[in-house]
Protein backbone atom coordinates (compact mmCIF):
# COMPACT_ATOMS: atom_id res chain seq x y z
CA UNK A 1 0.00 0.00 0.00
CA UNK A 2 1.34 3.28 -1.06
CA UNK A 3 1.59 6.35 1.54
CA UNK A 4 -0.41 9.10 0.20
CA UNK A 5 -0.03 12.97 0.74
CA UNK A 6 -2.15 13.69 3.11
CA UNK A 7 -4.89 16.58 3.01
CA UNK A 8 -4.06 19.81 4.86
CA UNK A 9 -6.55 20.30 8.12
CA UNK A 10 -7.21 24.06 7.08
CA UNK A 11 -7.90 25.76 3.37
CA UNK A 12 -5.07 26.77 1.88
CA UNK A 13 -5.78 30.30 2.41
CA UNK A 14 -6.83 30.41 6.11
CA UNK A 15 -3.27 30.93 7.43
CA UNK A 16 -2.83 34.18 5.14
CA UNK A 17 -3.88 36.77 7.82
CA UNK A 18 -2.01 35.15 10.48
CA UNK A 19 1.82 35.25 8.35
CA UNK A 20 1.51 31.64 5.81
CA UNK A 21 0.65 32.94 2.42
CA UNK A 22 -1.70 30.28 0.30
CA UNK A 23 1.93 30.59 -2.35
CA UNK A 24 3.75 28.80 0.58
CA UNK A 25 1.65 25.82 1.51
CA UNK A 26 1.17 25.73 -2.53
CA UNK A 27 5.37 24.85 -2.61
CA UNK A 28 5.68 23.67 0.85
CA UNK A 29 2.71 20.75 0.65
CA UNK A 30 1.71 20.51 -2.59
CA UNK A 31 5.65 20.23 -3.85
CA UNK A 32 8.12 19.68 -1.32
CA UNK A 33 6.00 17.55 0.94
CA UNK A 34 4.67 15.52 -1.68
CA UNK A 35 8.08 15.27 -3.42
CA UNK A 36 8.99 13.14 -0.06
CA UNK A 37 5.93 10.91 -0.86
CA UNK A 38 6.52 10.12 -4.09
CA UNK A 39 10.61 9.21 -3.86
CA UNK A 40 9.48 7.35 -0.26
CA UNK A 41 7.31 5.25 -2.34
CA UNK A 42 9.79 4.66 -5.45
CA UNK A 43 12.55 3.65 -2.92
CA UNK A 44 10.16 1.07 -1.12
CA UNK A 45 9.68 -0.59 -4.32
CA UNK A 46 12.47 -2.99 -4.51
CA UNK A 47 12.39 -3.05 -0.61
CA UNK A 48 10.10 -5.86 0.17
CA UNK A 49 11.09 -6.42 3.81
CA UNK A 50 9.12 -3.09 4.48
CA UNK A 51 5.83 -3.60 2.48
CA UNK A 52 3.36 -3.44 5.32
CA UNK A 53 5.39 -1.70 7.68
CA UNK A 54 3.99 1.70 8.77
CA UNK A 55 5.88 4.82 8.23
CA UNK A 56 7.15 4.79 12.13
CA UNK A 57 8.16 1.14 11.65
CA UNK A 58 10.39 2.10 8.55
CA UNK A 59 11.72 5.16 10.27
CA UNK A 60 12.97 3.28 13.29
CA UNK A 61 14.19 0.13 11.36
CA UNK A 62 16.16 2.99 8.34
CA UNK A 63 17.56 4.71 11.59
CA UNK A 64 21.09 4.90 11.43
CA UNK A 65 22.02 2.80 8.53
CA UNK A 66 23.89 3.82 5.88
CA UNK A 67 22.97 1.55 3.40
CA UNK A 68 19.25 3.03 3.86
CA UNK A 69 19.78 6.90 4.39
CA UNK A 70 17.06 7.57 1.40
CA UNK A 71 14.48 5.79 2.52
CA UNK A 72 15.12 7.30 6.42
CA UNK A 73 15.40 10.82 4.93
CA UNK A 74 11.81 10.45 2.74
CA UNK A 75 10.07 8.61 5.47
CA UNK A 76 10.97 10.84 8.37
CA UNK A 77 10.24 14.17 6.21
CA UNK A 78 6.68 12.66 5.47
CA UNK A 79 6.09 11.57 8.89
CA UNK A 80 7.36 15.34 10.04
CA UNK A 81 5.21 16.86 7.91
CA UNK A 82 2.22 15.13 8.10
CA UNK A 83 2.57 16.49 12.20
CA UNK A 84 3.94 19.93 11.23
CA UNK A 85 -0.05 20.37 8.79
CA UNK A 86 -1.31 19.82 12.05
CA UNK A 87 0.81 22.11 14.69
CA UNK A 88 -0.79 24.84 12.31
CA UNK A 89 -4.17 26.49 13.12
CA UNK A 90 -5.88 29.65 11.54
CA UNK A 91 -6.74 29.93 15.36
CA UNK A 92 -3.16 29.57 16.46
CA UNK A 93 -1.89 31.22 19.52
CA UNK A 94 -4.39 30.35 22.07
CA UNK A 95 -2.61 27.96 24.89
CA UNK A 96 -5.32 25.75 26.47
CA UNK A 97 -4.95 25.60 30.34
CA UNK A 98 -3.51 22.09 31.03
CA UNK A 99 -0.99 22.39 28.62
CA UNK A 100 -0.23 26.40 29.74
CA UNK A 101 -0.31 25.15 33.36
CA UNK A 102 2.65 21.98 32.29
CA UNK A 103 4.82 24.36 30.84
CA UNK A 104 4.75 26.82 33.24
CA UNK A 105 5.19 24.33 36.01
CA UNK A 106 7.98 22.82 33.63
CA UNK A 107 10.03 26.24 32.06
CA UNK A 108 8.89 28.34 34.97
CA UNK A 109 6.58 30.51 32.51
CA UNK A 110 5.02 30.34 29.07
CA UNK A 111 7.57 32.89 28.20
CA UNK A 112 10.50 31.12 29.01
CA UNK A 113 9.04 28.34 26.79
CA UNK A 114 9.09 30.67 24.03
CA UNK A 115 12.30 31.83 24.34
CA UNK A 116 13.70 28.55 24.88
CA UNK A 117 11.90 27.01 21.68
CA UNK A 118 12.64 29.92 19.59
CA UNK A 119 16.60 29.79 20.21
CA UNK A 120 16.26 26.44 19.34
CA UNK A 121 14.72 26.91 16.09
CA UNK A 122 16.90 29.88 15.26
CA UNK A 123 20.23 28.15 16.13
CA UNK A 124 19.22 25.31 14.49
CA UNK A 125 22.01 25.40 11.74
CA UNK A 126 20.66 24.86 7.93
CA UNK A 127 17.45 22.71 7.42
CA UNK A 128 15.67 20.76 10.08
CA UNK A 129 13.06 21.54 13.63
CA UNK A 130 12.66 22.24 16.86
CA UNK A 131 10.31 20.55 18.84
CA UNK A 132 8.19 20.21 22.17
CA UNK A 133 8.32 16.71 23.52
CA UNK A 134 7.33 15.10 26.68
CA UNK A 135 10.34 12.89 27.85
CA UNK A 136 10.42 9.57 29.19
CA UNK A 137 10.95 11.48 32.92
CA UNK A 138 7.19 12.78 32.26
CA UNK A 139 8.02 16.47 31.61
CA UNK A 140 8.56 18.64 28.96
CA UNK A 141 11.71 19.52 27.17
CA UNK A 142 12.24 21.37 23.70
CA UNK A 143 14.92 20.16 21.26
CA UNK A 144 15.97 20.75 17.39
CA UNK A 145 16.86 17.95 15.06
CA UNK A 146 18.60 18.67 11.65
CA UNK A 147 16.85 17.36 8.13
CA UNK A 148 14.79 14.90 8.06
CA UNK A 149 15.48 13.09 11.67
CA UNK A 150 12.59 13.92 14.12
CA UNK A 151 12.27 12.74 18.57
CA UNK A 152 10.89 9.54 17.32
CA UNK A 153 14.10 8.33 15.65
CA UNK A 154 16.05 10.10 18.31
CA UNK A 155 14.71 9.03 21.27
CA UNK A 156 13.72 12.02 22.65
CA UNK A 157 10.44 11.68 23.88
CA UNK A 158 6.78 12.14 22.31
CA UNK A 159 6.61 15.05 20.06
CA UNK A 160 3.28 17.57 20.72
CA UNK A 161 4.60 20.48 18.95
CA UNK A 162 6.85 21.26 15.85
CA UNK A 163 8.38 24.09 13.25
CA UNK A 164 9.50 23.10 10.24
CA UNK A 165 12.75 25.54 10.07
CA UNK A 166 13.71 24.70 6.18
CA UNK A 167 13.91 27.72 4.31
CA UNK A 168 11.01 26.67 2.30
CA UNK A 169 8.54 27.12 5.24
CA UNK A 170 9.16 30.92 5.44
CA UNK A 171 10.87 32.48 2.69
CA UNK A 172 7.96 33.27 0.86
CA UNK A 173 6.38 35.12 3.76
CA UNK A 174 9.60 36.29 6.12
CA UNK A 175 12.39 36.15 3.23
CA UNK A 176 15.64 35.39 5.31
CA UNK A 177 14.40 36.71 8.73
CA UNK A 178 13.94 32.90 10.51
CA UNK A 179 13.29 34.86 14.19
CA UNK A 180 10.63 36.52 13.23
CA UNK A 181 8.61 33.43 11.58
CA UNK A 182 9.41 31.44 14.44
CA UNK A 183 8.10 34.34 16.47
CA UNK A 184 5.06 34.47 14.48
CA UNK A 185 4.58 30.84 14.96
CA UNK A 186 4.30 30.76 18.63
CA UNK A 187 2.28 34.05 18.69
CA UNK A 188 -0.32 33.44 15.99
CA UNK A 189 0.17 29.92 13.85
CA UNK A 190 0.82 27.23 16.47
CA UNK A 191 -1.82 24.71 17.20
CA UNK A 192 -1.51 24.62 20.95
CA UNK A 193 -5.26 22.39 21.33
CA UNK A 194 -3.45 19.73 19.47
CA UNK A 195 -0.17 20.01 21.55
CA UNK A 196 -2.51 19.09 24.51
CA UNK A 197 -4.58 16.45 22.66
CA UNK A 198 -0.94 15.15 22.51
CA UNK A 199 0.21 15.23 25.74
CA UNK A 200 -3.56 13.94 27.06
CA UNK A 201 -3.01 10.99 24.73
CA UNK A 202 0.55 10.34 26.30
Amino acid sequence: MAFELPALPFAPTALAPRGMCPETLEYHHGKHHLAYVNTLNKLLEDKPEFQGKSLEEIILAAHGKADLTGLFNNAGQHWNHSFFWNCLSPNGGVMPEKLAAKIASDFGSIDTFKEEFRKAAVSQFGSGWAWLVLGKDGKLAITKTPNGTNPLAEGQGKALLTVDVWEHSYYLDFRNRRPDYVTNFLDKLANYEFAEAQLNAA
